[in-house]
Order: C-alpha cells, then structure tokens, then sequence
C-alpha cells in the first residue's frame, strides 16, 4: 500500500458564513495542494470536507497519515462516535440528530477503503503544513466575501 501524509483544515467567517476549506496531499517527492468552500456553511462542516476531498484524491487504497487540528472530526472517528451515530439512523446516544450525516457517511465510506491514522495538530501553532491549509481555507472563503 502507498504511504500518504495528508494535512486538512476548514475555516468560516462567522458560523455559519463563508467558509473554505483546504489540503495538502504528500506522497514521496510530490505535493498537491487543494481547496474549497461555500458561501453559506459551518466550520465543522468544512473541516470534514477537507478530510473527504482528500481522500477522494486517492485513486487506490492507501495507508494515510492524516492530520487535523479539529477535534469534531478526529473525535468523531476515533471514539468512535460516527459510527454509533451510523448505527443508531445518524441519532446521537442521547437520542438528538447527529449533524452533518451526509458528510460524516461519506468519511465512513472512504476510511472503508483507505488505512488512516488521524493525529491532531494545535491549530495556528507551529506546524507549517496546517497553517498553509489553514491559508488555503481562508483564501477559498474570502472568495464569497
């Protein structure tokens, strides 16, 4: 399997507002940058969508180092919270709805192909490559501003 380092973040100005997305994919020598965004969304929102436009970059199985400065979306899959939410019709143990199931079903659907170790980052902090995502992201919602 190939080896993949991918680094997401998402952004919104205001919540919900304008937001963007971006990522960086690495794989040996080569580098992709993409980015995204919408003109009416949340954070959470595109924090997974940077996550998921990733992944879907990736044209066969491969083992992935992804990294994050979202709790919402590294939480997410690994406590294991989708897929309770997944398994209970998109329904938090409380019984209230999971938001973002179309989002959170898609993720599922890709980590069921792919191998992904998720590591949270601190977010505008030290890390080069989170803060390039973090200036993609920003960069795709200041389109619709």
């Amino acid at each position: 399997m190939k080896k993949v380092t991918i680094y997401t973040d998402g952004a919104c100005s205001g919540n919900p507002g304008p937001g963007g997305w971006g990522a960086i994919l690495q794989y040996g020598a080569h580098e992709k940058e993409l980015s995204g965004g919408d003109p009416s969304t949340t954070n959470n929102k595109m924090e997974l969508t940077a996550v998921i436009e990733a992944l879907r970059l990736l044209r066969e199985p491969c083992e992935v180092d992804l990294y994050s400065d979202s709790k919402y979306v590294i939480d997410g899959i690994t406590k294991g919270w989708a897929v309770g939410w997944r398994s209970r019709g998109w329904k938090k143990a409380d019984k209230t709805p999971a938001k973002n199931p179309e989002l959170w079903g898609a993720l599922l659907d890709l980590l069921d192909q792919h191998t992904v170790h998720f590591h949270w980052v601190k977010g505008h902090a030290d890390n080069p490559k989170n803060n390039r995502c973090d200036e993609l992201a920003v960069g795709a919602y200041q389109k619709y501003k």
